[in-house]
């Protein structure tokens, strides 16, 4: 049993680049966004809390508690500043992160984030959480996947291997229940959005059938929102070299300080 959580690091350099999964994956799943940055940065891949070698991590389930526990992990590494990447589920921990502790999120990247607008596709998350073969995680990934994505099989196969730990499918099935309840779920407020400063990504494949992309909709003017034709919701996977070249992208932008109402009333 694993009570810890797990982080997989790669490269060397001055700058460190935390990568957050989504829902029902682990820290492999950035594999081929991480090869074309570990050159020049120091990437630490999580498994969120309930996945993978972070299975046993106590009270798994809610972002809260991974926003938590990666904040923790990384004062245990004496890591003062990041830059921070989330996808989905991870994108909802990611920016829960960057509102608990700014001073540590030198940059933000979010790819279909969750937490964005009430909107979810529970029955395909719930029926992800139950799949266990190779064919049937297949099949929620194509559903899952923009109209020209690549083959996953090789994702397939890592997170089939993933859910042949005892008690990790039973503990997908949990979670998806708790995140997709009434088919609805949790919303971070767009007024405490107003409160981060750091720069700020939002990337959105224009064929998600999970998280509609309009939850990108009205985000504060000092977001950057970047709209991936006919890509789905599993961006790592479809675009790679893509999402490496925003990630660096946003890395190199300045934040810009908030307006002075919204910087009286965070203090």
């Amino acid at each position: 049993m694993i009570s810890s959580l797990h982080a997989s690091e790669q490269g060397a350099g001055s700058k460190t680049i935390v990568l957050l999964h989504g829902f029902g994956g682990c820290s492999d799943v950035w594999r081929d966004v991480i090869a074309p940055l570990s050159p020049s940065a120091r990437t630490l891949a999580y498994d969120l809390p309930g996945h993978g070698l972070s299975l046993d991590f106590p009270d798994a389930g809610p972002a809260k508690v991974a926003a938590r526990a990666v904040l923790a992990d990384l004062a245990a590494r004496r890591v003062k500043r990041i830059h921070l990447v989330g996808h989905s589920m991870g994108g909802a921990v990611a920016t829960l992160m960057a509102l608990a502790e700014p001073e540590k999120v030198a940059s933000l990247t979010l790819l279909a984030p969750g937490g964005f607008g009430p909107e979810i596709n529970g029955p395909l998350l719930r029926r992800y959480a139950g799949a266990q073969s190779p064919s049937e995680i297949l099949a929620c990934l194509a559903a899952m996947s923009g109209p020209r994505a690549r083959p996953f099989d090789h994702i397939a196969d890592t997170l089939c291997e993933m859910r042949k730990r005892p008690g990790q499918s039973e503990k997908l099935v949990e979670i998806a229940a708790a995140m997709t309840r009434d088919d609805r779920q949790g919303v971070i407020p767009r007024e405490q959005l107003d409160r981060l400063a750091m720069p700020v990504m939002v990337v959105w494949g224009s064929d998600d059938a999970v998280l509609p992309f309009t939850q990108a909709d009205d985000l504060p003017v000092r977001f950057h929102v970047h709209h991936v034709l006919e890509a789905g919701h599993m961006l790592i996977e479809e675009a790679p070299d893509l999402i490496a070249s925003i990630i660096r992208r946003n890395m190199n932008r300045r934040a810009r300080p908030l307006r002075p109402k919204l910087a009286a009333a965070a203090s």
